[in-house]
């Protein structure tokens, strides 16, 4: 990959606080800020064959992922959350607003950015994006994947992912950094931003970005692709589209002259302004005394009870992250006026009511749901919910354990059935997608 040239700027490289992120500068301390994201198990190096030409006009400041390219490995669980963390970065710069373009997941963090601090974002750049990245249960198998066999299934498949076979052919060197940057990457942070993807939509919200929106995407892009970016520039009221031919996931790698071109011309001219410093938000009157949390007497903190909030909303999201769309989908599809209000009594009750406590994590309840199914003998709930485990932390060594042990307590003949159901479910999710 291209380095910065000696002329420039000489880059600017940063430790990272915990509720920021790694970044690295380029360009002129004075020029209008650009921002560049960089997709799943990549670094900020996938943006190095543009920094040359952008850094000319623009401060670029590029960010790595947690836990990616050795930054710290503090994992964060949704797409907003990675926002604000970089929010939290360009405010110890002092930076108010800024171009900004992002790949893949942090095209994500863009719209996310363009929906919530509109005020931030002068301009938006696209790259492979979309508006809903697959299924939810595509992403969370992934992390089981991930959890079971670590990196390296997801480092092999990459290059097909990433690149065209023709480029792939032609690369073998840009191929085995691609393959290294993914099998490098903290584990723990790459199942966390699959699960961020899994419940990122921003499909009914698209109509709400207000700023001018380039949408860019390889013409062979088989992971988010064509399909995907029309969506976007049909949804954004100010967007166009890009097709940059011969050229895969990886655009800004595989076709970079292209990619720089299209930058510039969409950033060039945007008015920005980037400040020093960044004004405090006023604090709001205080009309009446406020009682500390710790002072409140027990019954002050219960909620009323004609205040209730309904459980079916919360229930249903975590029913569906934990069991997965596809069977959800199954299990409601086939309610009639005679199962209908089981399934609404099982989504408020086990899900909104039980699952939703704080007292448990979900790792620990898949651990009880899988011996309670055990012991009463629930066979045929016991496939689904040792997919529900995989998909909550527990590692297959952790559910063998578990079924051992209620070998002891549940009987042989019951921890025996166990095993054959847990056994099959274990090679369906973790084997490697082909």
């Amino acid at each position: 990959m291209e380095r910065v040239s000696e002329t420039q700027t000489p880059p600017t490289e940063t430790p990272t606080p915990p509720t920021t992120l790694q970044y690295r500068i380029d360009g002129p301390d004075d020029a209008p800020v650009l921002v560049l994201g960089p997709s799943l198990g990549t670094t900020w190096h996938m943006w190095d064959r543009q920094i040359a030409e952008l850094a000319r006009e623009w401060r670029v400041i590029r960010f790595d992922l947690p836990g990616h390219g050795g930054a710290p490995a503090r994992p964060a669980s949704s797409v907003g959350e990675l926002s604000d963390r970089l929010l939290a970065t360009l405010d110890e710069l002092g930076i108010q607003r800024f171009g900004y373009a992002g790949c893949s997941i942090a095209g994500a963090m863009g719209i996310d950015l363009a929906l919530r601090r509109p005020q931030r974002v002068a301009s938006l750049a696209l790259v492979a994006a979309s508006p809903r990245f697959g299924t939810a249960d595509e992403f969370r198998r992934r992390g089981v994947v991930v959890r079971s066999n670590g990196l390296d299934p997801m480092a092999r498949t990459a290059p097909e992912s990433w690149f065209t076979r023709t480029f792939a052919a032609a690369q073998p060197a840009i191929v085995e950094w691609a393959v290294t940057m993914v099998r490098t990457t903290d584990p723990g942070c790459y199942i966390a931003a699959c699960e961020a993807l899994a419940a990122f939509d921003a499909r009914s919200e698209l109509g709400r970005i207000g700023v001018p929106t380039l949408v860019l995407v390889g013409s062979e892009d088989q992971v988010t692709g064509p399909a995907e970016a029309r969506t976007l520039v049909a949804g954004i009221p100010d967007a166009r589209l890009a097709l940059v031919p011969g050229a895969s996931h990886l655009a800004p790698v595989e076709q970079p002259a292209a990619v720089t071109d299209l930058l510039v011309g969409h950033f060039a001219g945007v008015a920005q302004d980037t400040l020093t410093t960044i004004p405090a938000p006023p604090v709001p009157p205080v009309s009446a005394p406020v009682t500390p949390v710790a002072e409140l007497a027990p019954a002050d903190r219960q909620p009323k009870a004609e205040g209730r909030a309904d459980t079916h909303e919360p229930g249903m999201k975590i029913r569906r992250e934990v069991l997965g769309d596809a069977h959800v989908d199954a299990a409601t599809a086939g309610a009639d006026g005679f199962t209908a209000d089981f399934q609404d009594l099982l989504t408020r009750w086990a899900w909104g009511e039980i699952w939703s406590r704080e007292g448990l994590d979900r790792r620990t309840r898949s651990a009880i749901t899988l011996t309670a199914l055990i012991a009463g003998g629930h066979r045929e709930q016991l496939a689904v919910h040792v997919r529900a485990a995989l998909r909550n932390g527990l590692t297959p060594d952790e559910i063998r354990e578990i079924l051992l042990h209620t070998a002891v307590y549940c009987g042989l003949p019951a921890a025996d059935a166990a095993f054959a159901v847990a056994a099959e479910v274990i090679r369906e999710e973790t084997a490697p997608s082909a």
